[in-house]
Parts: structure tokens; sequence; C-alpha cells
């Protein structure tokens, strides 16, 4: 007896559910109602459109190009690298021109551009990107020995490849300035926004950055869009390079222009400064202490640090 109630419960369930299934249908329309009306965002239409996912996979086939042996699968030896390196490259084209083509012919329906024959380009692109792979890792070369000779916690440079968060991020805003700087859409600031929500570092792909850059610790550095940094420059956690506030009016008219500090050679800035402007420009081996807000220039061989404040200890009554 019991168990035959216990079946009619599970009936009336079953047709409780349909009934709550059968209202979705309604909603869903509702839903769709709003694609048209304005300020909602969506991406409903004939326009291919880059696959987010599909861009930091390829951010994990670059990686271990860059840094050959580190994070494969199998072991890479003098007899295998040749084969097991051609496949990985060969993989890493095919992959990026399938999302450069989406980006570029996006970009052209989105916004009713002229046609750039995306398949020809996208594949132009592609190639140009593979033959500057060891460029890249000639620059990634000198961030790798910047980090290992500007802190003294690192062991050796596998340490620094393999679990550095800086480096990581350092690496992926490289590859994706080559792309930014080939005028490839969306791609770039993928790239380098997944790196941020990994690591809390910022990087702007169109920053300009020069040889053995390092940042150390790294959480919460932002570098914004029109920062220019030069050769061994070293940054701590916190450091902010940023545009000074503007306007909802203001933005459109200074969205081309250089809103972002300029950091000259072998300048370090400790933790938590903040330097804004795009007029403001930190010469050459100077120091930037923590916790420091600049909105000006600092000439060259300069040390700016905040005045000792005032410890008061007291002991127990």
């Amino acid at each position: 007896m019991e168990e035959e109630y216990r079946k009619d419960e599970c009936r009336i369930d079953m047709v409780t559910s349909q009934d709550y299934r059968s209202r979705i249908h309604p909603l869903v329309d509702r839903i769709v109602s709003q694609y048209d009306k304005d300020g909602r965002f969506h991406h409903i239409g004939p326009e291919p459109i880059p696959s987010r996912q599909a861009i930091i996979d390829i951010i994990y086939r670059t990686i271990p190009i860059l840094f050959p042996g580190f994070f494969s699968s199998q072991r890479i030896d003098d007899f295998n690298a040749e084969y097991y390196l051609g496949q990985q490259v060969t993989e890493l084209f095919e992959a990026l021109v399938i999302q450069i083509q989406h980006a570029i012919r996006h970009d052209c329906i989105r916004f009713n551009r002229a046609c750039v024959h995306c398949e020809e380009r996208s594949h132009e692109i592609g190639l140009q990107f593979i033959e500057a792979i060891p460029d890249l890792q000639k620059k990634l070369a000198t961030d790798v020995r910047a980090a290992f000779e500007g802190d003294p916690a690192s062991r050796h440079f596998d340490e620094i490849i393999f679990s550095y968060p800086g480096l990581f991020a350092i690496a992926v805003y490289r590859v994706a300035n080559w792309l930014y700087l080939a005028d490839v859409p969306l791609i770039p600031r993928i790239m380098t926004e997944y790196a941020h929500g990994r690591t809390g570092i910022d990087i702007h792909p169109g920053v300009v950055i020069g040889d053995s850059f390092f940042i150390d610790h790294g959480t919460g550095v932002v570098v914004g869009e029109t920062t220019i940094i030069g050769d061994r420059v070293r940054l701590y956690q916190g450091v902010t390079l940023g545009a000074l506030s503007l306007s909802k009016d203001e933005c459109p008219l200074l969205r081309d222009t250089k809103r972002h500090p300029t950091i000259e050679d072998d300048v370090i800035i400790y933790a938590n400064a903040t330097i804004l402007g795009g007029k403001t420009v930190i010469g050459a081996r100077s120091v930037i202490g923590g916790n420091v807000w600049l909105t000006e220039s600092v000439p060259p061989d300069t040390s700016v640090f905040l005045k000792k404040p005032e410890l008061v200890m007291k002991g127990k009554a």
C-alpha cells in the first residue's frame, strides 16, 4: 500500500515538473523580444564571432612553443623536437587563422566596413605571427633574465617560467601586442583580459613595453592602453599606470590620444604607486616609492618618496 502511495506521489511530481517546463516557452519569447530594443546587448545575426574559449586555447598552444619543453604533455629531446614542434606550430597556425578570420569578418559586417578579403588576410597574419615567434622568444628571454636578476627569491630560470604570474601576464601581453599591431580586432583584448583574470595583472595589448620588463608579485598592477615603458623597468604589486578621470562626454574625444604615462629606461616603481596622465613622464633611472601618487613629470635620476609617517607605540596601561 505504501509503495503504491509513493508511485502516486512520483506521478504528481512529474506532472508538476511538466507544468513548470510548459511555462518556459512564453518567457523565452519575452527574452527574444528584447533583442531589438535600445540598450540591450546581443549577438544574434549572420556575422561570425570569435570564440573566447578557442582564443584561450590559443594562449595555451602558444606558451609551450615560446618555452619549448616546459609545458608539454610529453618529453622533448633532440630526436623528436623538430617533429613535435612542427606539429604544435601547424596546429597553432590553423587555430589562429580561424579565429582571426572570424574577428576580421565580424568587424567588417558589424560595422559595415569595406571588404579586406578576410580569408587571405587571416592566413597572411597567421603566417607572419609564426614567423615572429623567434623574436617573441628573444624578448621573453630578456624578461625571464630581468625577473631572475631583480628577485633574490628566484633560484633559477625554470622556477620563473613555470610559476611567476608576472611572466605569464607579460608573455600573453607580448603575443596580444603583436596581434594588436597587426590590426587584429577583439582577439588581443580577450587574451590580455584572460591573463588579467588569472593573474590580477591588467596590461592593455596596446601598451608599448621595451626589453627586460619585470613585474614582481604583480597582483593589482594596471597598465593603461597608451602607456609607454622603456627597457629594464621594474614594477611591484598594486602599481597603476593610468589615465586621469574623464567625463562621459570627453571619452569619445580622447579615445585615440595619449592618456597614460611614459616610463623611461631603468625605472623602478614600488608597490601601490599611482602614476596618471598622458603628459606625465618618469625620467630614466628614477625610483618611485610605494604609495606615491603622481600626476606630473619627474626628471631623470630622481627618487620620489612619501615623507615617513610618525609611528606611535603605546604600552598597555
